[in-house]
């Protein structure tokens, strides 16, 4: 590091995105949770079109994104803010609702832990239960701010709604953000409680199964208080964060749900033929409402199995960190070409395993 650096700095641990771009041309990529489709031909069509305009500022409301997903999910206009991917949403969240904390599970998406170190925000990992949140563990978190994935990663298990609403109810004077990324590859949305529930916010994303990860466009929705909160950080440090062209791509995806629904149900039958197959070369997979799955083998590690394909150009995603997931690896659901590859390679290690 330089010597300019502030010193509160010193010891940020960035998230982890090494191997996930340039240099995994060629790769299988079951490791970052992408769509492995394209974005609706109407999608391209309309980024062209916006392209046209580059000239000019866009949208810093993203007013006509704003109406549409409103319309989506009968809320109000004002209700909804949009980021630079669900990413930069967190970090509008922590910035400016956790002066008194953050409680969110030990086993879950890691920038939530980074954010609140980046943030000075004091939090508490609470265990998971037979790797679900066990919402009994959230009734004395005195006030933080509560992130829950929902459902959850890398575990791939969803929570039933009334866990939510159990969490809500018990911590009236917390803010409760259920991070739905992967909500529509089977887990119920917790947006039908936004009426009841002022501590409610609920974050969305494009990057999953509308095939938008490259364009990063985020969203939440929450009480129009609660966001009106959210659009002053937003407004006072990038007004412009989406651009046109995102913009454009985002609301020609809302108006494809046909396009986007074929995709979901595909990843959906994909992700059931490939655990029934892992299961038959004795992996444990756990269920997954999601778009990758969360397995081990009986036998041979998480950390062997991550090597063993990675010399075959296929990427997956291990974790060595907390141990109790260390022999845990995450799939990603790719396209049927792509697991069946990744299904004779894995069937040739562990039969290999055996001898």
């Amino acid at each position: 590091m330089s010597k300019f650096l502030h010193t509160k700095y010193d010891s940020l641990t960035p998230y982890d995105t090494s191997g996930e771009v340039e240099s995994m041309k060629g790769y299988i990529r079951l490791n970052t949770n992408e769509s492995p489709f394209p974005p609706s031909p109407k999608v391209m069509s309309a980024v062209l079109e916006a392209s046209r305009g580059l000239n000019y500022y866009c949208d810093p409301e993203c007013s006509q994104l704003a109406a549409k997903i409103a319309e989506m999910f009968s809320l109000k206009p004002s209700q909804i803010v949009f980021g630079n991917g669900s990413d930069e949403i967190l970090n509008f969240l922590f910035m400016a609702f956790c002066e008194k904390g953050a409680a969110f599970p030990n086993i879950t998406y890691s920038f939530y832990k980074i954010l609140a170190k980046f943030h000075g925000v004091d939090y508490i990992p609470v265990p998971l239960k037979n790797f679900r949140v066990d919402p009994s563990y959230y009734k004395n978190v005195k006030g933080r701010t509560i992130f829950l994935a929902n459902p959850n990663a890398p575990t791939s298990l969803a929570m039933p709604l009334s866990e939510i609403e159990e969490i809500l109810t018990s911590n009236p004077e917390s803010l409760v953000v259920v991070d739905e990324a992967y909500v529509d590859f089977g887990a119920d949305s917790a947006v039908t409680l936004l009426p009841k529930y002022g501590n409610l916010v609920i974050t969305r994303t494009f990057s999953k199964s509308r095939s938008l990860a490259g364009a990063r466009l985020g969203w939440c929705m929450t009480s129009e208080e609660t966001a009106a909160d959210m659009r002053n950080i937003k407004n006072t440090l990038t007004p412009y964060n989406i651009n046109a062209m995102t913009q454009a791509a985002g609301l020609a995806s809302l108006d494809d749900e046909e396009y986007t629904r074929k995709n979901i149900d595909m990843i959906r039958m994909i992700r059931g033929n490939t655990k029934s197959r892992l299961q038959e070369m004795e992996f444990e997979v756990l269920d997954s409402s999601t778009n990758f799955l969360f397995a081990k083998h009986e036998t041979i590690s998480g950390e062997e199995i991550f090597s063993s394909l990675k010399k075959y150009r296929i990427m997956i995603r291990h974790f060595s960190n907390p141990p109790a997931i260390s022999d845990y690896n995450r799939i990603t659901v790719g396209t049927p070409e792509q697991m069946q590859i990744f299904l004779e390679i894995m069937r040739g290690i562990t039969k290999n395993a055996k001898q």
